[in-house]
């Protein structure tokens, strides 16, 4: 199998628990780190799907990289590659197929609710979790629109567009990757946001508070999101080997 390529814009913000569902499902993956200077690769021809991580920069700041990402968005949806885009990644995701990526009303940090859509989109890739509530782990001030062709399947209060789905991609504005190392680096972060408690912002001890209570029902989350992404990514390699000339769009 093509490795699956990941990449990373941040130090802080590595593949965490996707990695190690990649790992568990014996998937191979490398790792672009493009926060040390790496290159996104030049065309997908060499993997069978493209993970992006998050950030804290904006998918509208004018850095050198961020055109090329988004090329390499666009062309994975016509060839038919499955993308899976976490906060940031997910941003660049709907800005590259059409959306925006606007400042969030309010900042989300640390657990915070989010509700399943309950149609049929939703419930292939949430399966029991569609049409409920439950917390997942957010750091984010912008936000992303629903692009054309585009279906949400995760909505929230404080930030409406939580996740969508187009094809065998899938783009997100929450951390389901989170490891517990990774939920405590954060923290130290927490001042330089510049923002108080609020509805949507916990403080740094409520965060690490709450790993025990909410990290292992993420992980359900998690584990059914990714699992479904990778299904894509075998049958796109399937479609592939049927039909060397196929293109999806």
């Amino acid at each position: 199998m093509k490795p699956i390529a990941i990449l990373r814009f941040s130090a802080d913000d590595g593949p965490g628990y996707c990695a190690s569902v990649l790992d568990r499902q014996s998937v191979p993956w490398a790792l672009f780190a493009l926060d040390e200077g790496a290159s996104p690769p030049a065309s997908l021809d060499a993997f069978s799907g493209l993970v992006l991580m998050g950030g804290p920069m904006s998918a509208n700041d004018p850095l050198p990289w961020i055109p090329p990402v988004l090329d390499l968005i666009r062309a994975a949806r016509s060839r038919g590659v499955p993308v899976l885009g976490h906060c940031l990644g997910g941003q660049l995701m709907s800005k590259a197929l059409g959306g925006e990526v606007t400042l969030n009303p309010v900042k989300e940090i640390g657990w915070q609710p989010v509700i399943a859509e309950d149609h049929a989109t939703a419930r292939d890739w949430l399966g029991d979790w569609a049409g409920r509530a439950f917390r997942v782990f957010q750091w984010h001030g912008d936000t992303f629109s629903i692009p054309p062709g585009a279906t949400r399947i995760l909505a929230g209060d404080a930030c409406a567009n939580q996740a969508f789905v187009v094809g065998n991609s899938l783009a997100m504005q929450c951390h389901v990757e989170m490891t517990p190392d990774m939920v405590h680096q954060w923290c130290g972060d927490w001042e330089a946001e510049g923002v108080a408690p609020s509805a949507s912002v916990e403080s740094a001890a409520q965060i690490a508070g709450g790993i025990e209570a909410h990290l292992q029902p993420m992980r359900g989350v998690a584990d059914r999101l990714y699992l479904r992404w990778l299904q894509g990514v075998k049958e796109a390699l399937r479609r592939d080997e049927s039909c060397p000339g196929a293109v999806t769009r």
